[in-house]
C-alpha cells in the first residue's frame, strides 16, 4: 500500500461464498474442485484452503483492495518465481490457466498456492540458525538482482514518514494535544534516524520476516512464507525479529547466522545500528496499517481501544521511549561487529 495516496475510505470485500470461490478456482486452473471450501484466519486478506479433484490441495488468497497496485502484487509473485527458480525453499503462486498468476474478481486479485504444511519454530538451535543465515542470505542474493516496480521503500524518509502523514490525514488522532505530539515525536524521530540510513543499500527483502513466517517441513528445510509485506529494504530488517534480544545479548545466534548467510551473500554489519530504527519504524508501520484496518471496516478488534484517547497517549509514550533507547544504543553498536 502506497500511504501517499489517498485512501481514506479504501474499499470493502465483496460477498466470497463457497460457490463463488470454487467457480472461481476452477475457471483459473481449469480443473474440478471438491466441494472443500474452508476458510482461514487471515486478518488482512480472504484465504480459503480447498481442494482439486485430483487430491491436491490449494490455498486461495483474495487480496484486501485498495492495499496493493495490481503491479505490486506481481512484484511479490516475480520475486516468488524467482526464488524458486533458484530452489529456494519458498511457496510460489500456481500458473493460471492463462500464464498469469493474478486472477481478477470484481476490485479483488486473487492468487492460488499449493497447499504447504510445516510447523514454525519461536527459538532456533545452533545448527538452524546457520540454515536460517544460508536461506536468507540466498534470498537476499537473488533479490539484489533487481528492484521491484512498486513496493514500499523502507527508508525514514519514504516510507515512515509517508504512514505518519497517513495516520495524521486519518483524523483518528481527534484531540489536538494528542495531534501537535504525535507529530512532534514522528518528526523528531525521523530527524534522529534518517542519517544512518545514508549510503546504505537496500534491496527486494521479505520485510516481515518473524518466527510465523518462517515454517519447518520434515525430511526438507526451512521454508520461508507469506511474502504479502515484501519491501525495498535493508536486509537487517530480516534478521533483527528473529533475534531473542539485543544484539549485545544475542551475539551468538548473530555469529551462527552469519556463517550460514555470507556463504552466499555479504551482510553490512553496519546496519546493525539500524535495529532500534527499525523497530521506531514498525511502531508506525503497525500503527498504520490498523489505522488503514479501521477506515475500511470501521473497527480494529485485534487492538482493544484502538484509536481512543488512552491508545494514543500510550503509543505517543512507547515512541519517546523508543527515541530515547535509539539515542543509548546507536553509538554503543558502532563497534561491535
Amino acid at each position: 500500500m502506497n500511504y501517499s495516496e489517498n485512501n481514506s475510505h479504501p474499499g470493502t470485500f465483496p460477498e466470497l461464498s463457497p460457490d463463488t470461490v470454487l467457480n472461481l478456482v476452477e475457471a483459473a486452473l481449469d480443473i474440478p474442485c471438491t466441494n472443500i471450501c474452508r476458510p482461514l484466519n487471515s486478518y488482512i486478506n480472504r484465504v480459503f484452503e480447498l481442494e482439486a479433484a485430483d487430491g491436491r490441495g490449494l490455498v486461495v488468497k483474495f487480496y484486501r483492495p485498495g492495499r496493493w497496485s495490481k503491479t505490486a502484487l506481481q512484484d511479490e509473485h516475480t520475486f516468488l518465481l524467482e526464488l524458486d527458480q533458484q530452489e529456494i525453499p519458498v511457496i510460489p503462486p500456481v500458473k493460471l490457466h492463462n500464464g498469469e498468476t493474478l486472477g481478477k474478481y470484481e476490485d479483488l486479485h486473487f492468487s492460488i498456492f499449493p497447499r504447504c504444511g510445516g510447523r514454525s519454530y519461536d527459538e532456533f538451535n545452533e545448527e538452524q540458525w546457520m540454515e536460517i543465515g544460508r536461506l536468507l542470505g540466498r534470498c537476499h542474493a537473488t533479490g539484489a538482482v533487481h528492484p521491484s516496480c512498486d513496493r514500499i521503500t523502507m527508508l525514514p524518509w519514504q516510507s515512515t514518514e509517508e504512514q505518519v502523514q497517513y495516520i495524521l490525514k486519518s483524523g483518528l488522532i481527534q484531540q489536538e494535544p494528542e495531534i501537535k505530539k504525535f507529530s512532534s515525536i514522528c518528526s523528531e524521530l525521523i530527524t534522529e534516524i534518517s542519517p544512518l540510513f545514508e549510503g546504505i543499500p537496500i534491496s527486494r527483502i521479505h520485510g516481515d520476516c518473524h518466527f510465523s513466517n518462517i515454517i519447518y517441513r520434515p525430511g526438507e528445510s526451512f521454508f520461508l512464507i507469506d511474502f504479502d509485506d515484501m519491501v525495498m529494504g535493508p536486509p537487517i530488517q530480516d534478521l533483527w525479529m528473529l533475534l531473542p534480544g539485543t544484539p549485545k545479548e544475542s551475539l551468538l545466534e548473530i555469529d551462527f547466522f552469519l556463517e550460514g548467510y555470507e556463504t552466499f551473500h555479504h551482510f553490512d554489519k553496519r546496519t546493525f545500528r539500524l535495529i532500534e530504527p527499525l523497530r521506531a519504524m514498525r511502531f508506525l508501520h503497525y500503527i498504520a496499517w490498523l489505522t488503514h484496518q479501521y477506515l475500511a471496516d470501521g473497527s480494529a478488534p485485534i487492538v482493544p481501544g484502538f484509536a481512543s484517547n488512552e491508545y494514543w497517549t500510550t503509543e505517543i509514550a512507547d515512541l519517546e521511549d523508543q527515541l530515547k533507547r535509539i539515542r543509548k544504543t546507536s553509538d554503543s553498536l558502532v563497534d561491535m561487529f
